[in-house]
């Protein structure tokens, strides 16, 4: 079969990949549609590598290369003897994430014990860590890895139930964090700003005020005025770093005294630069966005003078129901099939077949109009 495989930073090709074997345990499936995400940015830009060796040194792609695509819905081929539950034509989304449950490992290690099955001992990841991604025209997944699309939601729209679970996932945890702000309690999270409206930022601003029913403020960062537009749609105040400093946009829009609640979605280093003038003392920040290059530690000085709580979010635990399957992402895709999060507006680019894709990464992410992408395959 063919993949778009990721061979150096910078280098894609189109390359015939071994056909992989069915275990009893899992599915074969043709992806569909594949979220093309920052992070696949990140990766394609050799700023970020999260395929590791033993001692946790990253592995090169010139030596390991990568299959992007970790934002996956498709339709399943074929399932292996022991699946049950799911069957051939059935259309469904893939948890990338390969636990103790995806590799039928017993006893559970610690954390997913506890729900926590991102940080799994044993844990791998498609599109990321070395296993082969969604940008194939095939897959192989673990059948406790899929979820079933009952609702008639597009198929692009199921590729978006991945980042979806991953702002539930980070989010659920900044709201466990025993921290001075709360959304309810003595010292209540009157404000709000998020940095960097793409399409986690966006979902954000719209988990805050669909899901949690925050009625505050919620500021948004964000230099482009396609996606500031949005901002303003889904209940936001959109601030233009280009026409008012920052910092003196916040002061202005909290009485002096900055948010109690930031949320890092845009991945850009040097703006923690600016972090310790828009918070409060004692605020939380939520480090969701990656890749922040051209910065140096020494710019979490200041913030840690004020004592803020850093709170880090990544992938999508959340617990299993009885299959051993990823509650979250069933969570995810009920909000996006009840039309609670909107989605469609995010998706600017489509890339039909893999020969379309590398578009994406060499010139159209740097377009003004530019969102979200979704590779169309396979149809």
């Amino acid at each position: 079969m063919r993949a778009l495989v990721l061979t150096a930073p910078q280098r894609f090709q189109i390359s015939p990949v071994p056909f992989p074997a069915l275990q009893p345990d899992q599915i074969r499936l043709r992806p569909r549609a594949v979220g093309i995400c920052g992070t696949d940015f990140h990766i394609y830009a050799g700023q970020a590598n999260y395929n590791y060796d033993a001692s946790g040194y990253p592995i090169p792609l010139e030596q390991s290369p990568q299959v992007l695509g970790h934002e996956i819905e498709g339709e399943i081929l074929e399932a292996g003897r022991d699946v049950r539950g799911l069957r051939p034509g059935e259309r469904v989304i893939v948890d990338q994430g390969w636990n103790c449950y995806s590799q039928n490992r017993r006893p559970l290690c610690e954390y997913c014990a506890s729900g926590d099955s991102h940080q799994c001992a044993y844990y791998r990841e498609q599109g990321i860590s070395g296993l082969p991604g969604g940008l194939a025209e095939t897959l192989v997944a673990p059948a406790c890895n899929v979820i079933a699309v009952d609702a008639a939601l597009a198929p692009d729209q199921g590729a978006l139930v991945e980042p979806l679970a991953c702002v539930l996932h980070s989010s659920q945890r900044m709201e466990a964090l025993p921290a001075r702000f709360q959304w309810r309690g003595p010292h209540p999270i009157r404000s709000v700003l998020i940095l960097g409206a793409g399409p986690t930022g966006l979902l954000f601003l719209q988990y805050l005020r669909r899901v949690l029913g925050f009625e505050g403020r919620v500021l948004v960062s964000e230099p482009n005025p396609a996606k500031r537009r949005l901002v303003a749609v889904w209940g936001g105040e959109a601030l233009d770093p280009a026409a008012q400093p920052l910092t003196a946009a916040v002061l202005e829009r909290t009485a002096g005294q900055g948010v109690e609640y930031l949320i890092e979605a845009a991945g850009n280093g040097p703006l923690f630069r600016e972090i310790p003038g828009l918070i409060r003392k004692q605020a939380t920040i939520l480090l969701f966005g990656h890749g922040h290059d051209h910065a140096g530690l020494g710019l979490l000085n200041p913030i840690q003078f004020k004592e803020a709580s850093l709170v880090t979010g990544a992938g999508a635990s959340g617990g299993f129901d009885a299959a051993g399957r990823p509650l979250i992402y069933q969570q995810a895709l009920r909000l996006l099939a009840e039309g609670v999060i909107q989605t469609a507006p995010l998706i600017t680019h489509f890339y039909d077949g893999l020969e379309a894709v590398p578009r994406a990464f060499e010139s159209d992410c740097r377009r003004g109009d530019y969102i979200k992408g979704i590779a169309r395959l396979n149809r």
